[in-house]
């Protein structure tokens, strides 16, 4: 059994050493606080690692740590609903922005957490991870129709809280040109 032991924990630590800095940009974009991505990600991380004897297909981990690191961020989401926050009389910690951080980023970035968690979700999976709407779909264990809606609604509410910076991003990321959206 130690040797069993030993040899998924090299494993494990390998797989953590990998892929941890990609997993926790794919929480950050979820919740949009780097501290609380750090705590998802831990969390993901320790479900992977109890999970990691019984996992035989070692070619799907990726899907599968996303799938506990997007259930893991939606899990916390409906537990801090119930949560109060303790007012006090200073004011909240802001997080330091991090080098090669532009505007437009943290414009998209503020809006991004104006979407509702499920749809950020569907956006984050879908498009900052490129995964393919199947793909989506069992990550969420939900069906393609959902991931199709729920990313046209995602993306409706990201053009509204966008507002007038909608048209300036999409001509940045288009290289100037106004007719590509």
């Amino acid at each position: 059994m130690s040797n069993e032991r030993s040899s998924f924990d090299g494993e494990f630590s390998e797989y953590f050493a990998a892929r941890a800095h990609a997993l926790r940009n794919t929480a950050h974009l979820l919740c949009g606080d780097w501290h609380r991505a750090e705590d998802i990600t831990q969390l993901a991380m320790l479900r992977l690692y109890v999970a990691w004897p019984r996992l035989a297909r070692r070619d799907a981990l990726d899907a599968y740590a996303r799938r506990v690191v997007v259930r893991t961020f939606l899990a916390e989401n409906r537990r801090s609903r119930w949560r109060r926050e303790q007012l006090t009389d200073a004011p909240p910690d802001t997080a330091a922005t991090a080098r090669g951080d532009s505007a437009e980023r943290l414009l998209l970035l503020r809006a991004l957490a104006g979407v509702p968690p499920k749809q950020r979700a569907v956006l984050v999976l879908r498009y900052w991870n490129d995964l393919s709407v199947e793909e989506v779909a069992a990550a969420l264990r939900c069906s393609t129709g959902t991931v199709k809606s729920q990313a046209a609604r995602a993306l409706a509410t990201l053009r509204q809280r966008l507002g007038p910076h909608y048209a300036e991003l999409s001509t940045i990321s288009d290289g100037g040109d106004p007719r590509v959206r």
